[in-house]
């Protein structure tokens, strides 16, 4: 893992963020790795990134935590981040993988709609963040291979955010379309 001392500092500030339950927070936290797993192509920095979004987007929704499983689900996920910045102080790569997949696999003790919510952003975040490291000048077959989603759900997901920024009426140039084209193909 590259940029150990930045995300270490993101890893306890997550902590802190979960603990004060500051969605806001969370999502800064994870735009600042955004970044950096662009530059590295890490495959722990971008599970990082993933993780600390679908955490802000988990603990804004209030009503997740009247489900059942919630309070387990949330003592897993605190715990995993300890052992994660356990695992970054004592240069245990190994261990710090383990910790972020631990993370992943909560999602698989819960059961009824609290399953189902936090699968459905994690897979949401997973789209997301794909298209801020797309953004960053990644190729859209490598950042969907890195991200573990579909070059369909990116180019869906990364179109429509870029339709939002072009006025109607307005095409792209022929040399842009083309660019386009070629990057669905590498």
């Amino acid at each position: 893992m590259q940029e150990k001392e930045n995300v270490l500092r993101i890893l306890e500030e997550t902590k802190q963020a979960l603990k004060n339950n500051d969605a806001f927070k969370l999502k800064e936290l994870s735009n600042q790795t955004v970044h950096t797993a662009s530059m590295s192509q890490d495959s722990d920095n971008i599970t990082i990134t993933v993780i600390v979004y679908s955490l802000s987007k988990i603990i804004e929704r209030t009503e997740y935590k009247t489900l059942q499983g919630w309070n387990s689900f949330y003592k897993t996920i605190l715990s995993s981040v300890d052992n994660s910045i356990n695992a970054i102080k004592t240069k245990n790569d190994k261990k710090l993988t383990e910790s972020l997949t631990l993370i992943r696999n909560a999602i698989s003790n819960l059961s009824g709609k609290l399953k189902f919510y936090i699968q459905d952003v994690f897979r949401k975040a997973e789209i997301n963040k794909a298209s801020k490291i797309y953004e960053h000048g990644i190729s859209m077959e490598k950042t969907a291979h890195l991200l573990g989603i579909t070059m369909f759900e990116l180019a869906s997901y990364a179109g429509q955010k870029q339709e939002m920024g072009v006025p109607l009426g307005q095409t792209l140039d022929v040399k842009s379309r083309i660019k386009i084209a070629e990057d669905m193909f590498k």
